[in-house]
């Protein structure tokens, strides 16, 4: 595993408490081309706000901590 993706990991792992709190959860599937790749789960995958949550909130974090992140995608 290279340093971005450590990077990434890292990150998504300080995020991780937030969503828990709620029933939900985010975990790491892929980094290709700038486009990190996350799972949503629990609560999360049903909720009508998870891909504002994902724009607005993991994707805003990931692009500013790590360098050469330019999108977050839910699969």
């Amino acid at each position: 595993m290279d340093q971005i993706e450590q990077d990434i990991k890292n990150v998504i792992n300080k995020l991780r408490p937030y969503l828990q709190r709620d029933g939900g959860d985010i975990e790491y599937v892929r980094f290709e081309e700038g486009v990190v790749y996350v799972r949503v789960l629990g609560a999360c995958q049903g909720c009508a706000y998870i891909d504002d949550d994902i724009k607005e909130g993991v994707e805003m974090i990931l692009m500013e901590e790590v360098p050469g992140v330019t999108e977050v995608v839910s699969v």
